[in-house]
């Protein structure tokens, strides 16, 4: 089977859109991450997305309704040890303090998947953002051993823990919006149990003037699902059509839910694959997130499901493998969607 790793290794970023700044050196924000004032990065606060409570008996409808209507909402009672979401925000933290050529040790290579770097969605920008990330898929110690030849262990335990909770929530999630389309593990063709999955640490470094810059543009998920921890300082936005966009203001316990591209095409869609950016933060703070990537294996195939289509609905999408839409959408970013359309 062909792994996440792999798709990405096909696709070579230039160094230029990996290496980010060093945030603690400047004293001024440069040009290239200078962002034009038509960019309005103001929000509609009188609005938020819904909150769902796993052990509401009204959960399965709850989670339909607003991946439906919204393609995003927060979860609470996720069985996600307060702890280890702690413990997982404190290592980002370390990573993200650690000096500018400490973290280049980890630096994440033109064909790779993991380690420091840029987000990938930043060659398709004019600008850069003010942003800068960790990824890892699986095992995070090959890139700690890099950072901290020393003292890793707790940064690689704290890792493979969340991961693996991270996972069973994502089954857990994924079982219950498509139980929402009245679609059950049968209905599939792969198995929810062998995902591919990547987890991404955020960092939105303090910033010397918040109102030119751009956190992390705007931008929909590939993944079937993402799940994301935000520290207690808000910056995250998601855009509703009708309405423009909305601040996710951070819960205490809660984590963020939204749907990615895949579940966006399996359920022929009817879920919105939500478009989301970070706004630098306007009170000088570093903000931190910890997204987790849920997706279907890359060898797989996906369209829209045919137990939706069995009343009526024609197709919206053409069946492509997870690995060809990955590429799509590496090569040709927004417009990914509308090239598999029908």
């Amino acid at each position: 089977m062909t792994t996440l790793s792999e798709v990405y290794r096909e696709h070579a970023i230039p160094l230029r859109h990996i290496v980010p700044l060093d945030f603690h050196s400047v004293r001024t924000v440069p040009d290239s991450h200078v962002w034009p004032k038509s960019d309005d990065f103001s929000s509609d606060d009188q609005l938020s997305i819904p909150i769902i409570d796993l052990k509401d008996p009204l959960a399965v409808k709850l989670a339909g309704h607003a991946c439906e209507t919204w393609g995003a909402f927060q979860v609470i009672n996720h069985g996600i040890p307060s702890n280890l979401v702690e413990e997982v925000e404190s290592e980002a933290r370390r990573l993200f303090s650690l000096p500018a050529q400490q973290k280049m040790k980890a630096l994440r290579e033109p064909a790779g998947a993991t380690g420091y770097g840029l987000a990938r969605i930043s060659p398709f920008f004019p600008k850069y953002m003010w942003h800068e990330g960790f990824t890892i898929m699986g095992s995070p110690v090959d890139h700690a051993r890099a950072l901290w030849p020393n003292d890793n262990a707790r940064f690689c335990d704290v890792i493979e823990r969340y991961q693996k909770k991270m996972k069973d929530l994502a089954e857990q999630l994924t079982h219950l919006i498509l139980k929402s389309l009245d679609v059950s593990q049968e209905d599939l063709s792969w198995d929810v149990g062998s995902p591919s999955t990547a987890l991404q640490l955020n960092s939105y470094p303090s910033c010397p003037d918040p109102n030119r810059t751009m956190g992390l543009a705007p931008h929909t998920d590939t993944s079937l699902l993402t799940i994301l921890h935000q520290s207690s300082i808000s910056g995250l936005q998601i855009f509703k059509e009708g309405v423009g966009w909305l601040s996710v203001r951070p819960i205490p316990g809660a984590l963020v839910v939204n749907v990615g591209d895949l579940l966006h095409i399996l359920s022929n869609a009817r879920f919105p694959s939500v478009l989301h950016r970070a706004v630098v933060n306007r009170d000088g703070c570093h903000r931190l997130s910890v997204a987790y990537f849920y997706g279907i294996p890359t060898d797989c195939n996906v369209s829209p499901l045919a137990k939706l289509l069995n009343s009526g609905h024609t197709p919206r999408y053409r069946s492509v493998t997870v690995k060809e839409y990955m590429i799509l959408k590496s090569k040709n970013f927004e417009e990914a969607l509308s090239l598999i359309g029908i």
